[in-house]
């Protein structure tokens, strides 16, 4: 699937590994959260980074002390209509402070990206078939906001925490 940043089709160097399988020694992994707090102390001694997978119905406060490890962090929308990962995305920037890169997956909309921009999202991940140069204006397709949003700076690459190190212990 395409991935988008700042209106403009990137790379993803990301590998899901969702099944049982062992862990990869290198490269970077996102993992669901559930084989995340199982298995984290295997991370230590891998090269690469970690992200995790949250559903739109996991509480964002289960990784709270995980984040300062977590490179990535991707939320959910099953359905167009259903907005708990923006909810999600609001507390992991303002209440929990992540500053990692904050991925949108799942049924997500160009019409939407400038709203998920407002509450910390900085990537989508966009289903194929869906027009690139419509995402590529996405974020430029609304200039006033009448409330207040995250005010974060774009992430353009994770600089590993020293405290966890390049395979963080979790």
């Amino acid at each position: 699937m395409p991935l988008i940043r700042n209106g403009d089709v990137i790379a993803d160097s990301w590998v899901r590994h969702e099944d049982d399988a062992p862990l990869p020694a290198d490269g970077d992994l996102i993992l669901p959260l559930e084989r995340l707090l199982h298995e984290g102390t295997q991370l230590a001694g891998r090269r690469g980074l970690t992200g995790v997978q949250l559903a739109n119905t996991a509480d964002v406060e289960e990784i709270e002390s995980l984040l300062s490890c977590l490179a990535l962090v991707t939320l959910e929308f099953p359905a167009f209509t259903d907005g708990r990962a923006y909810s999600q995305a609001r507390q992991l920037r303002t209440k929990l402070g992540y500053s990692g890169e904050l991925r949108a997956t799942g049924n997500v909309l160009p019409d939407q990206a400038a709203f998920m921009r407002r509450v910390g999202f900085d990537s989508f991940e966009i289903a194929c078939g869906q027009d690139i140069e419509t995402w590529k204006n996405a974020p430029r397709a609304i200039s006033l906001a009448y409330q207040r949003g995250y005010e974060g700076g774009a992430v353009t690459r994770y600089e590993t925490n020293s405290a966890c190190g390049a395979s963080p212990a979790i």
